[in-house]
C-alpha cells in the first residue's frame, strides 16, 4: 500500500508502551515516522520543528491534543493536525508488544481526510418551561430566573406552598402533548389554571381550561413521569431529571444555563427527494426510514419524505437502511467511512497483522469504555481495531461489506447495555450482512453487537470471539460515488474476495435488492408498474408492447406490486452477482396491434382482440354495429377522424330493452291511469 506523503509521530509515553516503528513504516509506506519518549514535555521542540512545515501531520496522542495544537498555532501552522489515541487503543494492553500492525492501522485511518459537515443555526429562546409536581420545580425556577423568562407548571393537584413574592409565573396544568425542537417547542396543556393571588397556606387556582397551547424554547421536565418525547435523550433542549435525585436535578439546571444564544448543529442527513421511493400516486411503497426514526424527524411529504434537520438527532438509521441512497449520512459520508476502513485494514495487513476484528464505537460511550479497559484491565486485544464513529447505528451494509472485502475477519459493534434509542435498523443490517457472508462461505457470526457498559464485559466478549480467517483474496478498491453505487461496488468486491463466490443469494424481507416476477398470463402490459417504479428498474419499449426489468436498479420498495391492477407482481428479495443483473431483461412482450386505417402500432394485439370480442358479444352499443366496432381498432388520431367522417352520434344507438323491473313499473303505472 502507498499512502500520500506526510509525517507520523508516535510516542512511548515515557516508555509505558512498546513501539514497533518498523511495523508502522511497513503499514504506512510513504510516510515519515518519528518516534519519541516524552513528546509533550522534554521533546516538545521535535514536535515544533515538524509542525512548522505544511506537510500533513498525524500525532499518536489525544491526551495532549489541545496543547499540541496551541503550540503549532503559535509556530504559525495553519493546516490541521490529525490525532489518534495509540496509548489506550493499542499500547496499554497485555498484547502491547504485538500491537505494531494495529498502530499502523490506526495511524493510517486517522490520516484519511474527512470532508466538513454542513451546519445549521439554531436560535435559543429565553422562554423556559419548568414542568414538575412539587416545590422542587419552583426551586429550579428560582435558580434559573436570572437567566431565563421562567414559567413553572405544576401537575395537578399542585398542592404547594405559595411563594412569598411572585418572581415568575407558577401555574397548574398537565401537558397532553409536546412537539417541536430546541428553540421552538409547542405544548398543549389540560387542566390549566392560573394561581389565585389570595392563596394562603396552599396555593389555590382559578377556573380550569383544557387544550391551552403555549410555546417555549427549553423544557426542563422534573415531573418524574414518562418522557414527553420518544427517544427523549436525543431531543436537544429537552432536559429531564428525577426530582428525587439532587445531583441529576442540579445537572439539568446547569445544562439549561448553557442553552442561551445561537448554536450550530450538524445537518446529519443529506437528502435527495428525487431518489426517494416512499410513494407514487398516493400509493405507499418504502417506509423503512419512517419506521425507524426514533426522534420523529421524518414525515411523509407527497411522493417522498421530508427530514426535519432541527429534530434529527443523527442516529443515522434512515441512511443505513435507505435502499436508494436518497438519505445519506454526513458525519462522515459513506464513502469517507469506507476510505477509513480501507486505509486501516490495508495498513494492518501490510504491517503483518492477521485476523483483524473491526470494533465500531461512538466517542461518548465506546471511547470511555476502551479507556477504562486500558487503564484498569488488560486493554484491547492486538487484533481488535477500534474505529470511532459519530453513531454506531450509522453503519450500513455498504460499510460492513467493504470491511470484509478489505480483509476484516470479524466486525463488532459496541452498544450500551441499554441503548439510548431503538437500534432496530442496525440489527436489520447485521442480519442482512450475516446472511450474505454466510452464503459466500465466510461462516456464521461474522458481524454482531456487543452490549456492554462494563469494560471487563467488553474484554471478555472480544477475547471469547472465535478466531476466523479473513477473505482469501482481499480487495483494495477505492470507494467513489453515491451510496447505492457504493453498496453495489462493495458487494461485488466482497463476492470476488469471498471463499465461495456463488452467483445468487436469497435474502430476507426488506432487503434492498431483489427481482420482480410477473404472472405472464395475467399481465395486460398496462405498464402501470413502469410509471410507479421510482428507480427505473421497470421500463418499457417505445416501439412495441414490452416490459423490461433491470435487477441492479430494483430496491424492492413494492410500489409496482401495490400499483398493479391485475395483482400479478411478486417480489423476490435476492442478491444476484451475475452480469445479467446489470442489464435489462424482458419480462413480457407481445405483438402490437396495428391501426386498421393507417397501420401504425398503438396497442397490445391480444388486448385489442379480447376487448373487441367482448364488446361485440355483450355490449348493446356495439352488438350489430361493426362500423362502430372498427373505431376500437384505430389509433387515437384515426379514431377521431373516423367518428367525424361517419357522423356517429353517440346517442343515436339502437333502442335497448328496458330492464325488467322498469317495464313492470310502466305497466303498473298504465293500469293505474286506466282505472
Amino acid at each position: 500500500m502507498t499512502n500520500s506523503t506526510g509525517h507520523l509521530i508516535i510516542c512511548s509515553c515515557e516508555d509505558t508502551m512498546p513501539l514497533d516503528a518498523g511495523a508502522v513504516r511497513r503499514g504506512c509506506r510513504g510516510k515519515e515516522v518519528t518516534t519519541a519518549r516524552q513528546l509533550c514535555r522534554s521533546e516538545l521542540d521535535r514536535f515544533g520543528a515538524l509542525a512548522r512545515g505544511a506537510a500533513a501531520l498525524t500525532v499518536g496522542c489525544t491526551q495532549e491534543a489541545r496543547f499540541f495544537s496551541d503550540v503549532a498555532a503559535e509556530d504559525g501552522r495553519t493546516s490541521p493536525i490529525s490525532y489518534v489515541n495509540l496509548r489506550e487503543a493499542a499500547g496499554w494492553s497485555s498484547d502491547g508488544a504485538e500491537a505494531g500492525p494495529k498502530m499502523a492501522a490506526l495511524l493510517a485511518a486517522a490520516a484519511e481526510p474527512v470532508p466538513d459537515v454542513p451546519l445549521i443555526d439554531v436560535e435559543s429562546s429565553e422562554v423556559i418551561l419548568i414542568y414538575g409536581r412539587d416545590e422542587e420545580a419552583v426551586a429550579a425556577g428560582t435558580l434559573l430566573k436570572e437567566h431565563f423568562d421562567v414559567t413553572v407548571m405544576i401537575e395537578p393537584p399542585a398542592a404547594i406552598t405559595p411563594p412569598r413574592i411572585t418572581e415568575f409565573p407558577v401555574v397548574k396544568g398537565k401537558i397532553r402533548t409536546a412537539t417541536g425542537h430546541f428553540g421552538a417547542f409547542d405544548v398543549t396543556v389540560d387542566e390549566f389554571a392560573q394561581p389565585a393571588p389570595s392563596s394562603r397556606g396552599v396555593m389555590s387556582f382559578g377556573p380550569i381550561r383544557d387544550g391551552v397551547r403555549s410555546r417555549c424554547g427549553i423544557i426542563v421536565d422534573l415531573s418524574g413521569r414518562e418522557p414527553l418525547f420518544t427517544a427523549a435523550d436525543l431531543r436537544d433542549g429537552y432536559l429531564r431529571a428525577d426530582p428525587r435525585h439532587p445531583a441529576a436535578l442540579l445537572q439539568a439546571i446547569l445544562k439549561a444555563r448553557d442553552l442561551i444564544g445561537t448554536f450550530t448543529k450538524p445537518r446529519y442527513i443529506a437528502f435527495d427527494s428525487h431518489l426517494c421511493a416512499h410513494s407514487r400516486s398516493q400509493i405507499t411503497g418504502c417506509t423503512r426510514c419512517l419506521d425507524l426514526c426514533p426522534a420523529g424527524a421524518i414525515a411523509p411529504a407527497g411522493d417522498h419524505v421530508s427530514i426535519d434537520p432541527y429534530l434529527c438527532a443523527g442516529c443515522g438509521q434512515c441512511a443505513a437502511v435507505c435502499p436508494t441512497g436518497a438519505a445519506s449520512y454526513a458525519m462522515p459520508p459513506a464513502d469517507a467511512l469506507m476510505r477509513k476502513l480501507r486505509a486501516m485494514l490495508l495498513a494492518y495487513r501490510e504491517a503483518g497483522g492477521e485476523r483483524a476484528v473491526v470494533l465500531l464505537h461512538d466517542e461518548i460511550h465506546g471511547a470511555a469504555l476502551i479507556d477504562a479497559l486500558a487503564r484498569f484491565g488488560d486493554g484491547l486485544p492486538a487484533n481488535v481495531l477500534p474505529l470511532p464513529v459519530n453513531e454506531v447505528t450509522q453503519a450500513g451494509l455498504e460499510s460492513i461489506a467493504a470491511a470484509f472485502a478489505y480483509g476484516a475477519s470479524a466486525l463488532r459493534v459496541l452498544l450500551r447495555d441499554r441503548p439510548r434509542h431503538d437500534v432496530a435498523g442496525l440489527r436489520q443490517s447485521v442480519v442482512l450482512a450475516n446472511t450474505i457472508l454466510a452464503a459466500l462461505g465466510f461462516g456464521e457470526g461474522r458481524v454482531s453487537a456487543i452490549e456492554a457498559d462494563d469494560p471487563d464485559l467488553l474484554s471478555d466478549a472480544l477475547r471469547a470471539s472465535p478466531s476466523m480467517a479473513a477473505a482469501p483474496r482481499p480487495a483494495s478498491f477505492l470507494p467513489l460515488g453515491e451510496k447505492r453505487s457504493l453498496m453495489r461496488l462493495a458487494l461485488r468486491e466482497l463476492h470476488r474476495a469471498s471463499p465461495d463466490p456463488i452467483e445468487t443469494i436469497a435474502l430476507p424481507d426488506q432487503a434492498p435488492f431483489g427481482a420482480v416476477e410477473i404472472d405472464i398470463g395475467g399481465c395486460t402490459l398496462c405498464l402501470a408498474c413502469v410509471s410507479a417504479c421510482p428507480t427505473g428498474a421497470l421500463g418499457d419499449d417505445p416501439e412495441r408492447p414490452m416490459l423490461r426489468f433491470t435487477e441492479d436498479a430494483c430496491v424492492q420498495c413494492g410500489l409496482c406490486k401495490a400499483t398493479c391492477p391485475e395483482n400479478v407482481i411478486t417480489l423476490r428479495p435476492q442478491l444476484d452477482f451475475r452480469p445479467e443483473a446489470a442489464a435489462a431483461r424482458v419480462l413480457k412482450d407481445e405483438e402490437p396491434f396495428c391501426c386498421i386505417r393507417c397501420g401504425k402500432p398503438f396497442g397490445v394485439k391480444s388486448t385489442i382482440e379480447r376487448l373487441t370480442a367482448k364488446l361485440q358479444d355483450r355490449s348493446w352499443v356495439y352488438n350489430g354495429s361493426p362500423r362502430r366496432l372498427d373505431a376500437i381498432k384505430m389509433c387515437d388520431d384515426c379514431r377521431v377522424a373516423f367518428v367525424w367522417e361517419e357522423n356517429f352520434d353517440p346517442h343515436a344507438v339502437q333502442e335497448q330493452d328496458q330492464p325488467r323491473q322498469n317495464r313492470i313499473g310502466l305497466i303498473s303505472s298504465a293500469k293505474g291511469k286506466r282505472s
